[in-house]
């Protein structure tokens, strides 16, 4: 799980990439050029691969164009390396950017703005660059893909303040941008679906950023284990006390007050779906239990299990044709947009 949470398949830029090009050898000069590219920027300490891997991350849009491609092939499979129509900044920090992809179809599309996971600590806004901007696209909507400051740079109510700050910045483009202000879907994975719930359900940070919570239609969750904090935190191991302790410390006041199942009273989202990895007991958990107080709360919410699947694959399948969270997704969103 630890491996998955932490974007284990960048390893493979260097540790792997030779099985990998020859494997894809329409691609293998590119890997190789992004091997060493990535060593200089990067290094390669394999006494710390979690350093290096957010490295690589974050300097991914400072090599060639080649080479952005093939690591986003790497990370997210075939159809990977779709790029923005623009990245913009929401915010003086580097984290604080978003690429944006217009809609293919009649303006003012309905936008979609993805929140990525990383345990609150790591991850990147090209998450979202594999199957996810082409097949939302082709179906009329806008699709952002944000960052925001991380831990324990920022503390995680200052992530949730960056999420409703960029989809401000949204929101004031949106004449330029071809949206509609007023027709949004926030969707995450893992710690994004985290960070989706809780700035849907408490409303205080999109109040802070002067954005409408009717604004926000709907909330797609995808596959998330922290809806109620404390609860997690108690019974879910040493893993998550490592991945959780960082992001919301050990007051109790404190997590319940981080946690969307603290907030499920109005006002919040009207439709909600919450999907879980099939046997996987911490999501499936607290997907269901956030749906039915919400649900107890007057809202539209449902909680759907995805057979055949890992916490990793449900993320980086999304999109993908004959994908069945995609079908539950898609049929969501025509109905909550």
């Amino acid at each position: 799980m630890r491996a998955k949470l932490i974007l284990g398949a960048m390893a493979l830029v260097l540790a792997g990439v030779t099985a990998e090009a020859q494997q894809r050898p329409r691609m293998g000069g590119g890997l190789m050029a992004c091997r060493a590219d990535m060593e200089t920027l990067c290094g390669s300490d394999k006494a710390n691969k979690l350093k290096v891997r957010q490295c690589i991350i974050e300097n991914r849009d400072k090599v060639s164009e080649d080479c952005r491609r093939a690591l986003d092939a790497l990370r997210n499979g075939p159809g990977a390396g779709a790029m923005p129509t623009v990245t913009v900044s929401y915010g003086n920090d580097a984290r604080q950017a978003i690429d944006f992809y217009r809609a293919k179809g009649a303006a003012p599309a309905p936008l979609i703005v993805f929140i990525h996971g990383g345990g609150w600590s790591l991850g990147d806004k090209r998450q979202a660059s594999g199957r996810k901007p082409e097949h939302f696209t082709d179906e009329g909507y806008a699709f952002a893909s944000i960052n925001y400051r991380l831990v324990p740079n920022a503390t995680v109510e200052q992530q949730a303040a960056d999420v409703a700050s960029a989809i401000d910045m949204l929101r004031f483009r949106a004449a330029e941008y071809g949206i509609d202000p007023n027709r949004i879907a926030l969707m995450g994975h893992s710690a994004g679906a985290h960070l989706a719930a809780l700035v849907t359900s408490d409303p205080q940070y999109l109040k802070a950023a002067d954005v409408p919570m009717g604004a926000v239609k709907a909330v797609v969750l995808l596959d998330g284990a922290g809806y109620d904090v404390p609860a997690h935190m108690k019974t879910g191991g040493p893993i998550v006390q490592k991945l959780y302790g960082p992001a919301f410390g050990d007051d109790p006041k404190r997590q319940a007050a981080l946690s969307p199942m603290t907030h499920t009273a109005p006002p919040n989202a009207a439709a909600w779906l919450a999907l879980y990895v099939e046997g996987r007991d911490a999501s499936l958990g607290q997907s269901r239990a956030l749906v039915q107080a919400l649900e107890k709360a007057g809202a539209k919410a449902r909680a759907v299990a995805v057979p055949d699947s890992s916490h990793r694959e449900l993320n980086q399948d999304l999109g993908a044709d004959g994908d069945s969270a995609t079908a539950d997704v898609d049929a969501f969103l025509k109905a909550a947009l």
